[in-house]
């Protein structure tokens, strides 16, 4: 039985944490004692007595499992961490600590997972590229890239060959993000292309825009914001961002709908939610369509946040967060449009969809067979 298997994919932000999740998930509903693994993190979270990598504490809420650094999270490698490997690397046995919980792993459960961090070479400063660890855990890979064709193959040939080198086996081929329209001519196309090279192109799964939709936390760590109402719903979705000198376009307020983030000067904050409550009027909505507001500063900083009556009644109404950034309004806008929205805890609707993605679009026989097959 092959009981080993290596997630990684060509560069960061692919979608590797959201493929892992829905791959594990559908191993576990096809019937196998699956466990899973972080062992090398760049990001964590300090939980008191816990600190692990962040993608073990989504795993660990969304499958159910009892969170264990030195199973679930044996090496992170944070800030400065490479730097003082480098002055006395005998004193950190990292690959020990991921052995150890492998053989741990292993004893508990037929089948574990291991998810990879970033591109191909991350970790190699420390001798734990995902090469590497693949090659030590004994594991075969399954690689994932992002959407297209050429630079999908381009991607693929330059990430695969560092798992050649360390003779890692690949198991197959995950495209991902692919543009809906476009995904009958990527597997026409890329899977010739994989078979003609020994590959097997296990699925081609579609972009779907709701797995990029940030919450209102994200916001605020990205415009340095500060909440000022309603900061229990900072859970809230973003699926539209809508500045208020746009506020009077109807049409924007109508192509908008619902989970909107007004973002707004401290001047125009007013005159902006009292047209919204106008149209949300003229729409006899008994809804908010906001999600939330972020109140501008003049780029250094931050503004007192005034309201009407009026103004408060309806954030109260419908409790929405408000958030002030000493960012201006062009600022904030290209600060939120630049996030990269990682799947987490706090989304439990996207991660419903990551598993839903994997059982529509993976080949989930294939993989099977090829952990049968040993």
């Amino acid at each position: 039985m092959n009981n080993r298997i290596y997630v990684a994919a060509t560069s960061q932000h692919v979608g590797k944490t959201t493929s892992t999740l829905g791959l594990t998930s559908a191993l576990i509903r096809l019937g196998f004692d699956t466990g899973y693994c972080k062992p090398v993190g760049q990001q964590f979270v300090d939980l008191g007595d816990l600190c692990v990598d962040k993608d073990a504490l989504l795993f660990s809420e969304v499958l159910k499992f009892p969170l264990s650094a030195e199973l679930h999270s044996p090496v992170i490698l944070g800030p400065g961490a490479t730097s003082t490997y480098l002055d006395n690397p005998e004193k950190f046995p990292y690959a020990d600590r991921i052995a150890q919980a492998s053989r741990a792993l292993h004893e508990l459960h037929e089948l574990v997972v291991y998810e990879g961090t970033g591109h191909p070479g991350v970790g190699s400063v420390v001798g734990l590229s995902n090469a590497e660890v693949a090659r030590m855990l004994g594991a075969s890979v399954i690689m994932i890239v992002e959407g297209g064709i050429g630079s999908t193959i381009d991607e693929l040939n330059r990430s695969l060959s560092l798992f050649r080198e360390h003779q890692v086996p690949i198991i197959g081929i995950i495209v991902n993000k692919v543009i809906p329209e476009k995904i009958e001519k990527v597997t026409r196309y890329v899977g010739q292309y994989l078979e003609q090279n020994g590959l097997h192109l296990l699925g081609v799964m579609p972009y779907d825009k709701s797995l990029s939709n940030p919450i209102m936390e994200t916001v605020k760590t990205a415009v340095r914001g500060r909440v000022v109402a309603y900061p229990e719903k900072m859970d809230n979705r973003v699926e539209h961002i809508v500045p208020g000198s746009l506020v009077d376009d109807q049409q924007e307020l109508d192509e908008s709908r619902n989970n909107m983030l007004l973002v707004v000067s401290h001047n125009r904050f007013e005159r902006s939610v009292e047209r919204i409550i106008q149209h949300d009027e003229r729409m006899g909505r008994d809804t908010s369509p906001l999600s939330g507001i972020i109140i501008t500063g003049d780029g250094r900083h931050e503004q007192n946040f005034k309201q009407s009556p009026h103004c408060n009644e309806y954030i109260d109404r419908y409790e929405i967060p408000v958030i002030t950034t000493p960012l201006d309004t062009l600022g904030s806008m290209i600060k939120i449009n630049r996030i990269e929205v990682k799947i987490n805890h706090r989304t439990p609707w996207k991660t419903q969809l990551a598993i839903e993605l994997i059982q529509a679009h993976v080949d989930l026989p294939a993989i099977a067979a090829a952990v049968r097959a040993g």
